[in-house]
């Protein structure tokens, strides 16, 4: 007897989706309240998620304007070991860029790979704030600003939905070395708790040239300019600089703070990736006046 193919596809989809939400280890609406991983599953999906994550928000006012996000939805768990609540407020700007575009199969397919790091989901992963909940107690909130459109599409397909939560948790686990449970569930009633704060968001995906006053043009370039970022590399225009004996540079890792003496410019910026100091490199040009410093990308 011939089964229906169709129906076949469907069985074979609602597989791949049941073994998806164990992956992601978070709760599903219908059959389960939450799913427990292993210790090892669970660190594997953490270092797969993270790497879906591409933050906007490590560079400083003076580079990009403040952005007011607009509320999506609130989600709300907890801290570990601490079990201290925690909600993230998942909101939603225009000024923020989409993901590219995939299907619900095409989601499915690339969590199951073995390298899923070519697809990134921008985000603003903001401070947290203090808040109070429904009964008065005190509680941490976080906002994450993601692309309108990228939003309604995660408000229509659940898929999404836990997709994008998961890599928001994995995003503020990660830039504020937290540790938060995956059994969350969704406020019903409200779209965010608290105040949705403005958010210093990169509005443009060209090189960024600025002038800081009184600090000096520059450009911040990511080598190569598609794919797995290698190399930062800042080129700081310094008119009327003669040597570069006259230069102090200090790099961190998320930071370059430059002084030109005496007093004629000075630059600190933050940069949207980390970066090796000891592996990077400052040229000085006397002609053109221009340092370039050439910074290598560290991996997660």
């Amino acid at each position: 007897m011939e089964r229906d193919s169709s129906l076949v596809s469907a069985e074979l989809e609602r597989r791949q989706q049941e073994a998806l939400y164990e992956q992601l280890a978070l709760p599903r609406y219908v059959t389960r309240s939450s799913v427990r991983l292993s210790h090892q599953n669970q660190m594997l999906f953490s270092h797969r998620f993270l790497s879906f994550v591409l933050t906007l928000i490590f560079t400083p006012a003076t580079m990009f304007p403040l952005v007011p996000p607009l509320p999506g939805f609130c989600v709300k768990t907890f801290s570990v070991p601490d079990k201290q609540k925690v909600f993230v407020n998942i909101c939603q700007s225009p000024a923020i860029p989409p993901p590219p575009h995939l299907s619900k199969q095409e989601l499915l397919d690339l969590l199951q790979s073995d390298d899923p790091t070519g697809y990134k989901v921008p985000m603003s992963l903001g401070e947290p704030h203090a808040e109070l909940d429904n009964n008065s107690q005190g509680c941490t909130a976080y906002d994450v600003v993601i692309n309108s459109e990228f939003l309604e599409k995660c408000q229509r397909e659940q898929l999404f939905l836990q997709f994008v939560v998961a890599v928001s948790l994995e995003g503020l686990e990660n830039k504020y070395s937290l540790e938060l449970s995956r059994e969350w569930k969704m406020l019903k009633n409200r779209k965010f708790l608290g105040s949705v704060n403005n958010q210093n968001i990169r509005t443009q995906s060209k090189p960024i040239i600025r002038e800081l006053s009184p600090g000096p043009e520059f450009c911040l370039l990511v080598e190569p300019p598609a794919g797995e970022p290698e190399h930062l590399i800042a080129e700081i225009q310094l008119p009327g600089v003669r040597s570069s004996r006259s230069l102090v540079l200090d790099l961190g890792e998320d930071r370059l703070v430059l002084t030109a003496r005496p007093s004629l410019f000075h630059l600190d910026c933050f940069f949207p990736l980390c970066v090796d100091p000891e592996k990077s490199s400052a040229q000085f040009n006397v002609t053109t006046e221009v340092l370039t410093v050439t910074m290598r990308v560290t991996r997660l």
